[in-house]
């Protein structure tokens, strides 16, 4: 029996899942399984109250517009509050692509304002000219735990600009690529342990360091504590994001 198990919390698996979230989910199981740790995930959809002490780790991923929005005014109506005790207790909030612009205070699609859940000080419009910001990306990140900066590569599309309030902290430096507005510099976001970014692909396949960081994060070790494995693979896989990226 595990001594320890990594609880994951993938809130609307249904909905917000178009750019591999699942491969995501796969990647922290695998990488449990293979350290002995054990694995619990479970999903939490429309409706849906969650527990803010039940899971270590909650997953918000990617949609299209429409079931965003849904999701948007069901995260306020029903998962905000736990949201933010968890995040207030530790627990690590995730949120790619349509993800972190939930995260933050609102997304303005036009006329219309749809509400974010706060949990980071920012907000997204999107582009007037329908443009979107896509491609191959790579940015530099120095996170706790870690000795020294490291690079996450992954794939950007998103038709959002997203705007960090002065004082917010972006996850990393843009090496190559587009980044939350094109403009800025910067990418994605991290205030303690929420945690938001637009690159995806999936994000943890391509990137297996910050899959364990993530891993740690949550169950609330050293990252350095976990037990090495064999990752030549994984390791060319982020090589090949990286390459990809220009990186």
């Amino acid at each position: 029996m595990a001594e320890r198990t990594l609880r994951v919390c993938a809130l609307y698996p249904d909905l917000m899942n178009i750019y591999a979230d699942r491969g995501n989910m796969l990647m922290l199981e695998r990488r449990c399984a293979w350290r002995g740790i054990g694995f619990e995930l479970t999903a939490a959809g429309l409706g849906d109250p969650v527990d803010p002490d039940a899971h270590d780790l909650f997953y918000l991923g990617g949609g299209q517009d429409r079931d965003q929005q849904l999701c948007a005014q069901d995260l306020v109506d029903t998962k905000r509050d736990a949201l933010h005790a968890a995040a207030g207790r530790g627990a690590v909030v995730m949120g790619i692509c349509g993800g972190i612009q939930l995260l933050g205070d609102h997304y303005e699609l036009g006329t219309e304002r749809v509400p974010g859940i706060g949990l980071a000080d920012l907000h997204t419009v999107r582009a007037i000219d329908g443009s979107r910001l896509i491609g191959n990306v790579a940015i530099e990140v120095e996170l706790p735990g870690l000795d020294g900066p490291r690079v996450l590569a992954g794939f950007e599309n998103h038709g959002g600009r997203t705007y960090l309030a002065a004082g917010e902290v972006p996850l990393g430096r843009v090496l190559k690529g587009h980044g939350n507005d094109g403009r800025s510099g910067f990418e994605g976001v991290l205030r303690g342990t929420v945690i938001g970014t637009y690159l995806h692909g999936p994000l943890l396949p391509k990137n297996a360091w910050f899959a364990d960081w993530l891993m740690a994060t949550a169950l609330g070790v050293d990252p350095g504590s976990l037990s090495a494995l064999d990752d030549r693979l994984e390791d060319a896989a982020h090589q090949s994001a990286r390459h990809a990226a220009g990186v």
